[in-house]
Parts: structure tokens; sequence; C-alpha cells
């Protein structure tokens, strides 16, 4: 049986429920998806030509561009994003399908090439073939475009998917359901869950029958996918959390690099693992750095998010609220200075809205520098030579995103080799490009999302080789000789 679970009430929002799936839902889309890539039903979708399933992913594209204006006021009621960034987000969606339906057809003409082998009585060449069902569990943060970043590319490869979007934003992945179901896509092939994690996502990643789990999320959800993932030796892939630092040389325009700062840590709410939430400056242009910076913080718009040029909505939930403003007290706690933000704007009385915050005076043992915050908070330290800036950028755990602000292009190369980190930016914070991969190293996870290393991850890889000599291998004597 289905259960259902409360959409919490928002300002803007209508009440309602959405499904929460339990352990026996969980079989009946597993069954589902192995029916999908079934032989007794040849397998029409698996081993059906890219150009197939292409023509699937470009219509789902199409109508994810016809309902753009919908689904965008969608997510930004139900994760709190401003509209304008829900809408860009659908445009990304769409492009993603678009792009994955490209590679999709790419497969058939890479399929059968010879490989390069020094017997020439043998001849070998690979096949790659869709590792088969596979379990999808995604964030809340990027609600319809963290998933569609795993069931784009896995439908693309011919596997059956198992969705299971976040609790907190669900809508508009069951709204992709609707979509699947109105271009024809085959039934079994998507199949998506909504519900909360230990009752849902849990069976889901432990089930016996499901080939490999892709999980966007948590360092500590991340490792319990791992812990159970291993006892089948099941792959998976992980994109986990984040503290992504950004350095800035004394060489820069001051207003562009703090313009590139605000928006690398305070896009999407601060919502984003890859967010470049430390930031390391130059002593010599900290202060004026620093008041500039100010500046612009104190000019981003606060509000609605569906209200004309809302640049910070609210963080997703109360729970997600409370946890930010600890960070915060902590930090101050600790010794740190609040130079700007710090709690609730005092023009918005209701909602989960946290000022975009800046604290300075921090070190590197403080919680604020060492753990994510999944939030608008942004945390400042100084340095004098380009030694110390890398070695400030590397002190965490994390290895997702880094950036570097300088003129100096060949400063900028060395620091890039420097950083451990899976994505560097360049003069630049957060662009995202389907084409390019993405992902990280140390404990923001491994295994890399988007570009040809998306698809990479729902295929499985087939030697074939054939003897084609007309002469007898000879390794032993034939019986007829003996």
């Amino acid at each position: 049986m289905i259960m259902s679970i409360p959409i919490p009430s928002r300002q803007l929002f209508i009440d309602g429920d959405i499904p929460a799936a339990t352990a026996e839902d969980v079989e009946l889309a597993v069954a589902a998806a192995r029916k999908a890539l079934s032989r007794n039903k040849g397998a029409e979708w698996s081993k059906a030509p890219g150009a197939v399933r292409a023509k699937y992913l470009r219509a789902i594209a199409a109508k994810i561009i016809e309902r753009k204006e919908v689904l965008a006021k969608y997510e930004a009621l139900d994760c709190g994003k401003p509209l304008d960034e829900s809408a860009w987000d659908m445009d990304d969606v769409a492009g993603c399908f678009e792009y994955y339906a490209d590679l999709a057809e790419g497969l058939d003409a890479k399929q059968k090439a010879p490989l390069s082998i020094p017997m020439d009585t043998f001849k070998s060449h690979v096949l790659k073939e869709p590792i088969g069902v596979v379990g999808l569990i995604t964030p809340w943060n990027y609600p319809l475009l963290m998933a569609t970043w795993k069931v784009a590319p896995a439908l693309a490869a011919g596997c059956a998917a198992i969705l299971k979007p976040s609790e907190l934003a669900s809508v508009t992945c069951l709204e992709l359901a609707d979509i699947c179901q109105e271009v024809g896509l085959p039934a079994g092939v998507l199949n998506i869950l909504t519900g909360y994690g230990p009752e849902a996502g849990a069976p889901l990643a432990t089930h016996p029958h499901v080939d490999k789990i892709a999980f966007t999320g948590s360092t500590a959800t991340g490792s319990k996918i791992m812990a159970s993932a291993a006892q089948l030796v099941k792959p998976v892939s992980l994109e986990l959390g984040g503290k992504s630092p950004i350095v800035i040389f004394d060489d820069v325009d001051l207003d562009k690099a703090a313009e590139w700062t605000a928006f690398g840590c305070f896009w999407t709410n601060g919502q984003i693992c890859s967010a470049t939430s430390r930031l390391i400056v130059h002593e010599s242009i900290a202060a004026e750095f620093l008041d500039r910076l100010v500046k612009w913080i104190k000019n981003i718009k606060i509000s609605d998010p569906l209200e004309e040029g809302c640049r910070l909505g609210p963080v997703v939930s109360g729970g997600q609220y409370e946890k930010v403003l600890k960070f915060i007290s902590t930090a101050k706690s600790e010794g740190a200075k609040i130079l700007c933000g710090g709690g609730r704007p005092e023009h918005l009385k209701k909602g989960f809205f946290v000022e975009p915050t800046l604290i300075s005076e921090v070190t590197t043992s403080m919680q604020i520098w060492r753990e994510e915050v999944f939030g608008p908070v942004l945390c400042v330290k100084t340095f004098s030579s380009e030694d110390e800036a890398i070695e400030l950028a590397n002190d965490t755990h994390f290895g997702l995103g880094a950036a570097v602000i300088s003129n100096d292009l060949e400063r900028c190369e060395r620091v890039t080799q420097a950083f451990q980190a899976g994505i560097v930016w360049v003069n630049c914070s957060q662009p995202c490009f389907c084409q390019a991969p993405w992902g990280g190293n140390k404990r923001s996870g491994f295994g890399r999302e988007l570009g040809e290393w998306g698809l990479d991850n729902y295929l499985s890889v087939k030697q074939v080789t054939q003897y084609i000599s007309d002469e007898p291998w000879g390794w032993y004597k034939s019986p007829s000789k003996l």
C-alpha cells in the first residue's frame, strides 16, 4: 500500500499529498524494470538501436520545453529557489535529454569497433551494453535537473531505471513520469518512487536485483549506500558533499571578483554541493575586497521566489533553516565575526529565509571552515603567498569544486593543477555544462556524471575475441595424429 506524504504548507503552495513508497513498492518497481529488459519480451529497450531510444529522449525534451512555465513554478514552490533559476533549470533539463539523445545515436556507430591486437590469428572488438536495472537516488536542491543527470544517460544506455527523488521536493519528478507516459515510453523503463529514505531509498539501494546505484546527496548517506552495495559487490557512483574554495589573488578587478564570489556561494539559496563557500583572499586586498563584497551581498534581493527579480528565496525546509542558523551561531560562539547577514531578513517575518551571511576571523579548526552548511553562508580567510593559498584551499576532506580568480593565467594554471578537486573554475564559479564531466575527489565521492562519462556510468564493457585462422590452434597434438 502506498501511503501519503503531506506537502508542507507554504505561503504560496496549495496543500496536498504525494505517495510515500514502501519496500513493497520497491519490489513492484524492480519487477517492472526487470520485465522491461526481459529476454522473453525481446528486450526491446536494451537491445534497440540507440537511435530508437534517442527519439524518446528528444520527445521528453520537447515536452519539458512545452511545460517549462508550469514546471518552473512547481520547482520554485517545492524547493524555494527563485523562479528565474527554476526556469533556467528547465532549459538545462531539456538540453540534457537532447544531449544524451545524441550520445545514444552515437553508440550505434561505436559498437564492434575493431581493437588493435598483436596476433593476426585473432580479431577483437568491444561491445558496450546497458548495465541493467539501475537505482537513481537524487536530492532536493535541483529536483528535476539532478534527476535528469541520471535518468537521461541511463535511458540512453538502454537501462531500465528506478528514480527515488528527495521527499522534500518530488513534484517535478512526478511531472516527468506524466511526460514519459505522454510520449509513450515503454512500460517499466522508468519507474518513479516518491518517499522517505529509510522506507524507499534503503530498500532500493540494497535490492539484489538492482544492478547499480547512482546517488547524489550527503556524504553520510553515500557511505551507507557504499556499505550496502559492498555486500553484493554492486557498482555505485556517488556525488556527495563539498566545501569548495574560491581563491582571490591581488591582481583582480574587485567588482568582478566580488560578483563571482557572491554568485558562487549564494546561487540556489546557497544550497549547492559545489558552492565555493570558503573564500581565500590575498591579505593585501582583503579589507577593500570584503568591503566591496558586503555591498554586493546587501544588494541581493531576498523575497518570495515567485517575485520578479528574486535572487535568494527560502531554504528548503524548517529542518534546514534551523541547521543553517545553528552553523552561524556556532561560528560566533567559536570566535568568528559576522560581517553581514547572520539571521532572518527583517522584512520577511514568515518562511525559512536566511540572510546571505559573510563570516570572517575564521580559523581552520572551526566547524564553519570544515563542514558543509548547504545554505547561504560564506566564510573567509586571508593568505600571503600562492603556496599558502593552495594549502588553505586543499585543507578539507572534500574535493568537489575549486575556483581561482586572477589575471595571471600562468598562475591560474599552476593553481589549477595543485587543487585537489574534480572541477576547477578559472575566473568564474559554478558554470555547468552537460558536455563536461561533473564529480569530485576525496569525500565528495567518485565517478563522473555528465558528458560521455555520464553515459559510461550505465554501460558494461564486453570484450569479444574471435579465432580467425584456418589452422588448428596447436596447443597439443590432435587426437587423430596420436
